[in-house]
């Protein structure tokens, strides 16, 4: 990648000339400020990697003059804590719950890494399990929340107490229950007929009450600016909004929690 400025000003990331398929997720990072003669000409030097790799070990046996090596920090993870709680199943108050508070750089998504993490864990542990297959260990069976988790997923929608052009509109889209509700994203609910913001609003309180969510809406969707076509349909006046019977839910035993900082680093480091 280049980066060419003539001053006078400051050189941020947003200068950079990235080539196709390479994009500054931080184009506010600031990297000179130049006067009114001043100019700026960098050669930037993108790699994949894992983890950290000092700027001794980048350095190149035999590299062109003028090629400064630096530090490479590749992981997309800057922060995780976890905490473990009491929590109730049903009439069980004997369960812990996992919370677990994952904040990445903008390249990857919180739910991602976890999922990256996961996938790596189960192949080291493939690795364990092939000292000895015929090993025997702990049948631990089911998981006690399996039963309850598929029980919020076939609950039809009836029981999550929304307004009645809520309702009707989720049913016109063949909508019937909560599984069904949550393979939709935000940009999905929005094509809906008379489905607008404020009904997304209340479709995501029912859910979070639920510890469920929608769908990850497709990258660059800004339901602030989305429109959604509304008609004069009476099924729909707002004073026929009433509330539909209410559903007595337990909380989930599993809660992650994602937080993505705006100001991230690259998703891949440099070296200058």
């Amino acid at each position: 990648m280049y980066l060419r400025k003539q001053g006078p000003g400051d050189v941020t990331a947003a200068d950079i000339q990235p080539p196709a398929g390479v994009e500054v997720h931080n184009p506010n990072l600031h990297i000179a400020t130049l006067n009114g003669k001043g100019k700026l000409e960098i050669e930037l030097v993108v790699e994949r990697g894992r983890g950290y790799v000092s700027a001794t070990l980048n350095k190149q046996a035999g590299q062109e003059i003028g090629r400064i090596p630096v530090d490479s920090i590749y992981s997309p993870v800057l922060k995780v804590t976890y905490k473990i709680e009491a929590t109730r199943v049903e009439q069980r108050t004997d369960f812990d719950k996992l919370v677990i508070d994952v904040e990445t750089k903008q390249s990857m998504r919180p739910r991602d890494a976890i999922a990256s993490a996961g996938k790596t864990l189960v192949e080291l542990f493939g690795l364990a399990r092939e000292l000895n297959l015929e090993a025997e260990g702990i049948d631990i069976g089911p998981s006690p929340t399996d039963s309850f988790v598929a029980e919020q997923l076939s609950t039809p929608i009836e029981q999550l107490d929304m307004t009645v052009r809520s309702y009707n509109c989720l049913k016109r889209e063949g909508i019937h229950t909560v599984g069904e509700l949550i393979t939709r994203s935000e940009a999905d609910l929005l094509d809906i007929r008379n489905f607008g913001t404020k009904s997304i609003d209340e479709v995501k309180v029912k859910l979070i009450s639920l510890g469920l969510g929608l769908k990850d809406s497709p990258p660059g969707f800004d339901p602030g600016a989305a429109v959604y076509y509304e008609d004069d349909d009476d099924d729909y006046d707002d004073e026929d909004f009433a509330p539909l019977a209410v559903a007595e839910v337990a909380q989930p035993t599993l809660v992650v929690e994602e937080i993505v900082e705006d100001d991230s680093a690259f998703a891949e480091d440099e070296q200058l």
